[in-house]
């Protein structure tokens, strides 16, 4: 079969927006940019998708290549067609995000593009358009946190709320008090307290916690109470 005719063709590439949660911060992974134009300069974690392969593939291809990190679960979010986002040539980029465990991925890092995580307050000017991939993925993280328990898969299975809370600070950047926060995970329902008490981190110990998984589903919408501004994501 010939090739449509009359059709100008143009790059498909890929960009990786990591979040990782360290226990107490969201942090983002960026790169050094290993080409022209804009070389050495920080970077999401991009690169091309070759013909033989899926965008699915070219993801995990390009993340383990510019980061050494495997078996990261990402999700295409969208994506990226200004004409003139790249200044050589037409590239339209699909975005893939993921959150992840800092700790679990420590010793993965390759050092050959200096991957470093950055806190989101403290994130260098990135190249291109790759601030507002950042604002997008960060954007849909708040969304689906607020209606889908996969914050609580960077926590251990059983956690406290206080770090239960650090958790949702660093993700929503937000100031949350303590005793209202408290009050109104716990009058969600969705929490089972354990008869254990964390003593290492305060003199009075903090009680243990895990999430009841069977009744999330039937009352995810009750963890919007306690989310800010959700109007700002959900709408």
């Amino acid at each position: 079969m010939s090739k449509y005719s009359k059709q100008t063709r143009f790059l498909v590439a890929i960009d990786c927006i990591i979040f990782g949660f360290d226990g107490e911060n969201l942090r983002l992974l960026l790169i050094h940019r290993g080409m022209e134009p804009e070389k050495n300069k920080w970077s999401l974690m991009g690169g091309f998708v070759q013909p033989d392969e899926s965008t699915d593939d070219a993801a995990a291809r390009i993340l383990k290549q510019l980061t050494g990190m495997e078996g990261v679960y990402m999700e295409q979010l969208r994506a990226f067609g200004d004409p003139k986002r790249d200044p050589i040539e037409r590239v339209i980029s699909l975005g893939y995000s993921a959150l992840v465990d800092i700790h679990k991925y420590k010793e993965q890092l390759s050092d050959e593009f200096q991957p470093e995580w950055f806190l989101l307050k403290d994130m260098p000017d990135l190249i291109f358009d790759h601030q507002e991939m950042v604002q997008a993925a960060l954007k849909n993280l708040r969304y689906k946190a607020a209606l889908h328990p996969i914050l609580f898969e960077l926590l251990p299975e059983k956690f406290t709320l206080p770090q239960l809370q650090s958790l949702y600070t660093g993700v929503y950047d937000a100031e949350f008090d303590k005793r209202n926060f408290s009050r109104k995970v716990l009058s969600t329902g969705l929490l089972i307290r354990q008869k254990e008490k964390d003593k290492e981190n305060s003199k009075k110990g903090a009680f243990y916690y895990i999430l009841d998984k069977s009744k999330y589903k039937d009352k995810f919408q009750s963890f919007l109470n306690f989310v800010p501004n959700p109007d700002n994501f959900l709408f």
